[in-house]
């Protein structure tokens, strides 16, 4: 069981995400998972930094935590060639640390560039040719690439490391399980659903399976569930909502009915480890086993001593 720390890029400054990646792996956590976003999901977030910078960063600061983009989408808003340069030289610079989450996208951050925003099979098609294009890259030499969708002309990534990037592929159901399956090396997802870890499994994927747990620490478990309900209530919308909306203020709009009592029966809320090892372990059962806690509540410092004192050892026993 590896036990990662989520790093709300949405909710904190570049710099002071990086501190916290420093202090996550003097706490003891595995690796540090951040989303890579163009613009937050809410406005009263307020942040929303270039990813591969701070991980940079990040793998300059640190000595052993894993880093891993949870999750990239390699298909509008970037190229997969420029993807698979990024991926290779953090690869190098942390030496072999990195894990490539990848993922079909939210218009919420690929609406950007002006190109519309694909439909939910255009967005596989796209997925599944962009991994293709890494792959081919990650091999070495001058490649070229015709899809129906994306193309590549003569490209080579010049420094790649020893062994390439461990990539985790996004899944929400059977057509994304079978790209993790068939092109990626392990999977990723937000829900506890067994379904996703069995299908990836009959199919042949034996990689590292990477969920979220949405969680809020406070010494007070009214302060805790405010505070996510304030940043995070959001993710209560579900997945086809959250891939569909173009801006934080759409957002703001279709969490508004969103009360605090969801983000109750959602988030693992409050200063009881008993009710964070119960939400936790409903994501191991599942066959996840790397778990990434994603912390919704309103001091970062105080839920990562927290887990140093109180909930490591519990977490890595659930393995």
């Amino acid at each position: 069981m590896r036990i990662g720390y989520k790093l709300a890029s949405e909710g904190f400054g570049p710099k002071e995400i990086i501190r916290q990646a420093v202090r996550a792996e003097e706490v003891g956590f595995d690796f540090v998972e951040m989303s890579d976003h163009f613009h937050p999901w809410l406005d009263v977030q307020g942040h929303s930094s270039f990813t591969w910078t701070v991980f940079g960063a990040i793998a300059a600061r640190t000595d052993r935590v894993g880093l891993v983009t949870g999750v990239t989408c390699p298909t509008v808003r970037y190229h997969p060639a420029i993807i698979a340069q990024a991926a290779a030289t953090l690869a190098i610079i942390s030496d072999g640390r990195f894990t490539l989450g990848v993922g079909a996208g939210e218009r919420l951050n690929e609406h950007v560039v002006g190109q519309g925003f694909p439909s939910v099979r255009g967005r596989h098609e796209r997925l599944r040719e962009a991994l293709e294009i890494i792959r081919l890259l990650w091999q070495g030499g001058y490649q070229s690439y015709e899809g129906k969708h994306l193309h590549l002309e003569d490209a080579q990534v010049f420094d790649l490391p020893d062994q390439p990037p461990v990539i985790a592929v996004a899944a929400s159901g059977p057509a994304s399980v079978a790209i993790a399956t068939e092109l990626g090396d392990g999977l990723f997802a937000t829900e506890p659903e067994p379904d996703l870890v069995q299908t990836y499994q009959r199919g042949g994927g034996s990689g590292p399976r990477y969920a979220e747990v949405p969680m809020a620490w406070a010494p007070d478990e009214q302060q805790a569930v405010e505070a996510a309900w304030q940043t995070s209530r959001w993710a209560v919308t579900g997945w086809k909502v959250m891939s569909e909306l173009p801006n934080p203020v759409n957002f703001d709009a279709a969490s508004r009915t969103v009360t605090q009592d969801d983000i109750r029966q959602q988030f693992a809320v409050g200063p009881d480890p008993d009710v964070h090892v119960a939400a936790v372990r409903k994501y191991a059962d599942a066959g996840f086993d790397h778990l990434v806690l994603q912390n919704a509540g309103p001091d970062p410092d105080g839920f990562l001593d927290f887990y140093r004192d109180t909930l490591a050892d519990r977490l890595r026993a659930l393995g």
